[in-house]
């Protein structure tokens, strides 16, 4: 089983978040656990306050490091401890299949002005989700809780629909269709119907690569490509330069039709 375990000043934010649906299912068959601390517990003194006014003066109040420390402290030991931060590493999906293999998550998650910086120095870890300021850290807790724990087995229906997610093979996810078959003029590819597992694989293949080409190039470079890749890709428009960039093996070479041998003595 993997803890979850958040502290933060906002328990009730993420209390619905961890029950419902997918999630809660999962912690009621002993798969996830969530455990929510409220830091106000740990204030140590009769009004429950957790923060104060900054040193040098500005704008807003700071959480006391002492007061996450007690917190933390009423833990058992985690595997992680992280911090929501704009100055933490870029979360990704590669991020939370590492963090999936944990056993026990301890997220800090801040309000007002942020924790005191002498908060670092009890992490192993500091995250973001991306160039954008949050009011707090419940709702970067509530990605990366779903992120990571669909990961772990048991938790989805399919076990191997997240190896087809995006960014999960290092290209974004293939298109996906359903009924009805033609819907105000859009038809679903042939392809799809035909039952030829084969064409299908290589068509959603093809699709993934065309979707990461046009939307999110940057990703290439890490994609893992393979010969097949890289013909596909030239056949899209990409460049030979372009494979180069991304670190792309060359395509298969063309195969070379054998020439007829002329008949022993000339024809007739």
């Amino acid at each position: 089983m993997l803890t979850f375990s958040f502290l933060t000043l906002f328990p009730e934010l993420l209390a619905p978040f961890a029950s419902e649906a997918i999630l809660g299912k999962a912690a009621a068959r002993g798969l996830i656990a969530v455990r929510l601390v409220n830091m106000r517990d740990f204030a140590d003194n009769k009004h429950l306050k957790v923060d104060d006014t900054p040193y040098g003066g500005g704008a807003g109040m700071v959480i006391r490091p002492d007061v996450a420390e007690r917190a933390l402290a009423s833990l058992p030991p985690a595997d992680e401890v992280i911090l929501f931060t704009p100055a933490g590493e870029r979360f990704t999906q590669r991020t939370a299949e590492e963090l999936s293999h944990k056993s026990h998550l301890a997220f800090l998650c801040g309000r007002y002005e942020g924790f005191d910086a002498r908060v670092e120095t009890l992490v192993t870890r500091e995250l973001s989700l991306g160039d954008f300021v949050l009011m707090g850290g419940e709702a970067a807790a509530a990605c990366v809780l779903e992120a990571v724990a669909r990961l772990r087995p048991g938790v989805l229906g399919d076990e191997a629909s997240h190896r087809h997610d995006s960014f999960s093979s290092g290209l974004l996810d293939y298109p996906e269709y359903t009924r009805p078959p033609e819907w105000r003029g859009h038809a679903v590819p042939e392809v799809l119907r035909s039952g030829h597992h084969g064409a299908i694989e290589r068509w959603r293949r093809e699709q993934a690569l065309a979707r990461t080409l046009a939307r999110r190039p940057d990703l290439l470079p890490g994609a893992g490509l393979t010969p097949q890749d890289s013909a596909a890709l030239l056949a899209l428009g990409a460049t030979p330069e372009d494979l180069a960039a991304w670190g792309a093996p060359p395509p298969p070479a063309p195969r070379r039709t054998p020439s007829r041998k002329p008949k022993q003595g000339g024809e007739r």
